[in-house]
């Protein structure tokens, strides 16, 4: 299982926004600012693991890529091996099947990502393993030490900065463990208020420490980023909805004539909570659904090992239903952009190019521009802002008001463009004209026309224009 997780890594394209980030530290370590220099619309923590990645690189030679992955790998050791010890005197039903259990595990934390392995999503669930621990025992009445107390507070708290939204997910697995349990006091855990505190703490340092966080970045969230959102039918027959429901719908079967067993109990509420997250954000996509799908199948494969008494029958025949579900869900978050064309095309215009484009896609030029070995030159990830509006603006109306604060975010997008357009010269500018009128767009502005005057067209690839420099 260890040996195709990293099989996988080598075989499969290295994620979008993990490569996105890497850049991020990378310009972060040479002076430039987060959030003024470098436009992200995630909290600081999101870059944590990235930015230890790009250290350790530079200091060691290697690429980032491959430092990053070594620290993922790392991490989920260490959150394995953590959730073991602080369960290993514990009086689970599980303790038998300990090395089936061992080998599942990792199947959904090093395998199930796919594609979306290192995302938030998943770096988040990594840390979150070792405060589910304690919260099952916790529901069990057993005892929980000094040591273990912290590694849950800080555990929980690291999760929780990832992405607010993560709260569900633990306080779904802290109601069920206290309903399940009868015990009120477990809503007032230690570990809770050392996670509420090291939360708070966080918030306040992002305050004082990246204010351009809440008085730049967090207006294009209120006004831009909410206005994508997937239908609410999408989302419920989405295959990430499909396959959660077919986990938890075989975990209930399984357990229907067996009193709740405090493990299953904890995953599927945890896996519920981070669902409700998955309909929150409102997206569909694949990395927000990574939570709830693994917590799922992983309160499956428990239950399937772990619960008596169960006859060989339906055990061999949940297991294959497991098995099956987290093929099903490998295929589904496989999902990546194929772009080894574009990256064929652009190593021919010549070495270490600087690289800009002009497209709301983020999945093309990353991480097509380190592949190459090239330079981003844009402050942001892409130019998601006059995407996301223009796509709204053909769905629903909007007053004067909210109209003109979208046009300034628009302007202001605009500007950047520009701005960094001047500064760099880029080489190469990747034009994105698949579903979306960026050319035209572009052509249509006199001040970028004219930037684009020096640029010939080289190749045109599903869609997308290849311009090069010409001297």
């Amino acid at each position: 299982m260890c040996a195709l997780t990293l099989g996988l890594r080598w075989a499969l394209p290295f994620n979008v926004d993990v490569s996105w980030w890497l850049i991020v530290g990378e310009r972060v370590f040479d002076g430039q600012r987060l959030y003024l220099d470098i436009l992200e619309t995630n909290p600081p923590m999101a870059g944590s693991i990235y930015f230890l990645g790009v250290a350790l690189a530079r200091a060691t030679g290697l690429r980032p890529e491959a430092v990053t992955i070594a620290l993922m790998l790392a991490l989920m050791t260490a959150s394995l091996g953590l959730t073991w010890w602080l369960l290993r005197n514990s009086k689970l039903s599980g303790r038998s099947a300990a090395g089936a259990l061992a080998v599942w595990a990792v199947a959904l934390l090093g395998i199930l990502p796919m594609y979306d392995f290192g995302q938030r999503e998943h770096l988040a669930l990594l840390f979150l393993m070792p405060a589910l621990a304690v919260l099952i025992r916790r529901v069990g009445n057993e005892p929980v030490s000094i040591v273990a107390i912290v590694i849950a507070g800080v555990s929980a708290a690291v999760t929780m900065s990832f992405k607010p939204y993560f709260a569900l997910g633990i306080g779904a697995a802290i109601l069920a463990a206290t309903l399940q349990a009868r015990l009120w006091r477990i809503l007032v855990a230690p570990e809770h208020w050392i996670a509420g505190v090291l939360v708070v703490a966080y918030a306040v340092w992002i305050y004082i420490s990246l204010p351009a966080y809440f008085t730049l970045i967090y207006p294009v969230v209120r006004d831009v980023y909410l206005l994508l959102a997937a239908p609410w039918l999408a989302l419920a027959l989405s295959g990430a909805t499909m396959l959660w429901l077919a986990a938890v719908f075989a975990v209930l079967l399984l357990q229907r004539r067996h009193k709740p067993d405090a493990t299953v109990t904890v995953l599927l509420a945890t896996s519920f909570g981070f669902a409700v997250a998955f309909f929150v954000q409102r997206k569909g996509w694949g990395y927000h659904a990574y939570p709830m799908v693994a917590l799922s199948l992983m309160a499956l494969g428990y239950a399937v090992a772990a619960v008596d008494p169960v006859t060989a029958r339906v055990r061999i025949g949940a297991s294959l239903a497991a098995v099956a579900i987290l093929a099903n869900a490998c295929v589904w978050f496989n999902a990546s952009v194929d772009i080894r064309k574009l990256e064929a095309a652009v190593t021919k215009l010549g070495p270490h190019p600087k690289i800009m484009m002009l497209g709301g896609a983020a999945t093309i030029a990353h991480p097509l521009v380190r592949d190459v070995g090239g330079t981003w030159v844009s402050r942001q990830e892409a130019f998601l802002i006059r995407e996301i509006v223009r796509r709204a603006r053909q769905e629903q109306s909007f007053d004067a008001v909210t109209s003109a604060r979208l046009d300034r975010h628009v302007a202001t997008e605009r500007d950047g463009l520009v701005a960094d357009f001047r500064a760099s010269s880029p080489d190469v500018v990747l034009v994105d004209n698949r579903d979306s009128d960026w050319g035209a767009w572009a052509q249509a502005d006199p001040e970028l026309a004219q930037l684009l005057k020096p640029y010939a067209l080289v190749q045109t690839i599903d869609g997308i224009d290849i311009l090069k420099r010409m001297p």
